[in-house]
């Protein structure tokens, strides 16, 4: 999963804290001092539900999306809160305390890159979409993998 060091930039153990600048959200707008949860899942999947997400015929808005190529894994960014509630066996959602990262223009960590970079206009990723996408994917993967 990635996991950030909040002093050095560098990959740890510890918890991933992220922010965004100004982004809407379903319920609103989070201001650029707020924290965002940050979803992680394997590469794999996460790429399929970006896929789910973008073709989906509610065409659900995807926000930024961090490629972590060395630990291979995909971070979506949520809202504040979503960790409390997140159960999506595969996957991890940290909760930020607002320690933390402001979203660059470069991603963070060597090694990764943005999937979707952030933008004002871009909504953090619904949780309830994500929740769903990524349970398709799963199912999607398993049928795929039961072919061989």
């Amino acid at each position: 999963m990635l996991h950030i060091d909040m002093a050095t930039g560098s990959r740890t153990t510890a918890t991933t804290t992220a922010t965004t600048t100004a982004t809407t959200t379903a319920g609103g707008t989070v201001p650029a001092d707020e924290p965002c949860d940050l979803v992680t899942v394997p590469a794999r999947q996460g790429l399929e539900a970006v896929d789910i997400l973008r073709r989906g015929a509610d065409q659900e808005a995807v926000g930024p999306v961090i490629h972590d190529g060395t630990c291979d894994t995909l971070g979506f960014l949520v809202p504040p809160g979503t960790a409390q509630g997140w159960d999506v066996p595969g996957s991890a959602c940290t909760r930020t305390d607002g320690r933390g990262l402001r979203i660059p223009a470069e991603p963070p960590v060597s090694g990764s890159g943005w999937l979707l970079p952030p933008a004002e206009d871009i909504p953090v990723t619904d949780p309830a979409a994500l929740r769903a996408a990524l349970d398709q994917a799963a199912r999607l993967i398993e049928a795929a993998d039961n072919c061989r």
